[in-house]
């Protein structure tokens, strides 16, 4: 019995030693866990602040953009109402001009059938079919040029919009 007694009390001894090795371990992964959660601390919550600010900036880029995008399409509008008259006064003065041009021919063709009378004339006519001639050459020319007018002041429109709206939004006017 005293050697029963023995072994229990031997047992039990060994459950301690084995239940504070135990305790130990427990203690020490308990500290490593705190010493590794304070880490992700220092990490993770200037992260999370720095995620915010960056949120809230793009937040303010994006309404940036759409504000100068409300503004540059009124203008646009505003634009195109004044280009679509002026297109109008074009419109009409070239059928003016076509109506006058008709009238022109018409004339010319009563010219000439007076000219067969007019025998000393012809000289005269034919210089004048070679100035109009020229002229046609001229106003052929003319409408290259504004052709090219056109194109140039888009590619200046194209070229300087996008830095001036750029820049407008640094203006205080």
């Amino acid at each position: 019995m005293i050697e029963k007694s023995m072994n229990e009390s031997q047992a039990s001894r060994a459950d301690q030693v084995r239940q504070d090795s135990v305790d130990k371990s427990f203690d020490r992964l308990s500290e490593a866990f705190e010493t590794s959660a304070r880490r992700w601390e220092l990490i993770v919550y200037p992260s999370l602040f720095g995620f915010i600010l960056l949120a809230g900036y793009g937040f303010f880029l994006i309404y940036s953009l759409t504000r100068d995008i409300h503004y540059l399409a009124i203008s646009v509008d505003s634009n195109m109402t004044v280009m679509a008259s002026n297109f109008q006064a074009v419109s009409d003065n070239m059928n003016h001009l076509t109506a006058n041009v008709r009238a022109m021919a018409a004339n010319m063709e009563d010219i000439n059938q007076n000219i067969s009378t007019l025998e000393p004339m012809l000289t005269s006519i034919d210089s004048m079919d070679q100035t109009m001639d020229s002229m046609d050459r001229a106003i052929k020319s003319i409408t290259y040029t504004t052709q090219y007018m056109r194109s140039d002041m888009s590619n200046i429109n194209h070229s300087i919009s996008r830095p001036m709206s750029f820049m407008n939004t640094f203006m205080p006017w």
